[in-house]
């Protein structure tokens, strides 16, 4: 008995013994790795760039007056519709000395000839009844009164004119009410009640009251630079967002490339871009919202690509490794060349054949 407890007992130790130097062979062999595999596969590529500019109305008109003055009243304010005609501010007119002095002088000397002329109608008048003088004077002196009305009204109008800026005979044309343009939203009004106005005129660009815009008439304005402005043109599509109104995409065309370089752009060559924004009626667009703009510079259909990150390069070659053999893996070196990359996917023109397995990035190690 005391035998055979013997026995197990070695057998026992021995058994230990063999497991334990399994376990450590195991744990001394290196372990293979295993990578990620990538298929070359026919995708859509697209190559963009994004372009940083604002959101601003395509036309943005400045209401300026045609009578210097002060502004009396206000109508309007920012940020209000207004319609072609209406009006938006009222100006009072400071008279100049010398020519209110002047339009005072010939209204007197109007009503004095008014008055003399009417004498003369009147004396004329009795003459004809009396048949002593001809129909053609008799004419004659009605149209010398005639001319010396008109001349009273039109005295009368200028003195009104250079007092208030208005007549009551043109009452309608008034220049003293500052009227809209256009049909279109109020951007911005710089103008307060009593601030001094002037004219616009061929010497000078006046005093703006308010300016207008149509904010259903958008534009995008960007720059882009110049070693990839040879790939765009009016016409193509580019994708705006806008900062201000984050998940929303909203659609342009680009229908201007400056011709020059953008002054503006700083050292860089920058050329400006305009791109028309299609803007949904339900979202309320402010002027001068910073936007980016996409623009896709080249685009490749269904060309046979695989992700960028399986590319190793090695001066001017390219190379990816070639799945042969899953378990274990085995890979092959193989030379390809390569075209477009969209940042994430690389275009394969010769080396590869859709179907084909590449190594990818490493994934984990098998114990």
């Amino acid at each position: 008995m005391k035998k055979l407890l013997k026995i197990s007992a070695l057998v026992l130790v021995v058994l230990l013994f063999i497991g334990t130097f399994v376990f450590l062979y195991q744990k001394s062999r290196p372990a293979p790795t295993v990578y990620q595999t990538l298929s070359a596969e026919r995708r859509t590529l697209e190559r963009t760039t994004v372009v940083t500019g604002t959101i601003e109305p395509r036309d943005e008109v400045l209401i300026k007056p045609q009578i210097s003055g002060i502004i009396a009243e206000l109508y309007k304010e920012a940020g209000q519709q207004v319609k072609r005609g209406e009006v938006i501010a009222k100006v009072t007119v400071i008279p100049e000395m010398s020519q209110l002095n002047s339009a005072e002088n010939r209204l007197r000397l109007a009503r004095m000839n008014e008055r003399q002329a009417r004498t003369d109608l009147d004396r004329m008048q009795q003459l004809r009844d009396d048949k002593l003088v001809s129909a053609e004077e008799f004419e004659k002196t009605r149209l010398a009164y005639d001319q010396a009305r008109e001349e009273l009204t039109a005295a009368d109008d200028a003195l009104q004119i250079v007092k208030e800026g208005i007549s009551r005979s043109n009452a309608s044309y008034s220049t003293t009410r500052i009227r809209s343009t256009i049909d279109g939203l109020i951007l911005d009004v710089p103008v307060k009640v009593g601030n001094s106005v002037i004219m616009s005129n061929t010497f000078n660009d006046g005093t703006t009251i308010a300016s207008v815009a149509d904010m259903q008439d958008l534009i995008f304005k960007g720059t882009i630079d110049e070693t990839e402005v040879a790939r765009i043109h009016e016409g193509m599509p580019v994708k705006i967002t806008i900062g201000a109104l984050e998940g929303r995409t909203f659609g342009a065309r680009l229908e201007y490339i400056a011709p020059k370089v953008s002054t503006a752009a700083g050292t860089a060559n920058q050329f400006e871009i305009k791109a028309a924004v299609t803007i949904p009626r339900d979202v309320r667009i402010r002027a001068g919202y910073s936007a980016n703009a996409e623009v896709v510079l080249e685009r490749k259909e269904r060309t046979l690509s695989v992700p960028e990150g399986a590319i190793e390069y090695a001066g001017d070659s390219t190379f990816v490794y070639v799945l042969t053999a899953a378990k274990p893996q085995q890979f092959a070196r193989r030379a390809v060349k390569t075209g477009m990359s969209d940042g994430l996917n690389i275009e394969i023109t010769e080396g590869l054949k859709p179907g084909d397995k590449v190594r990818g990035n490493l994934v984990t190690t098998e114990n």
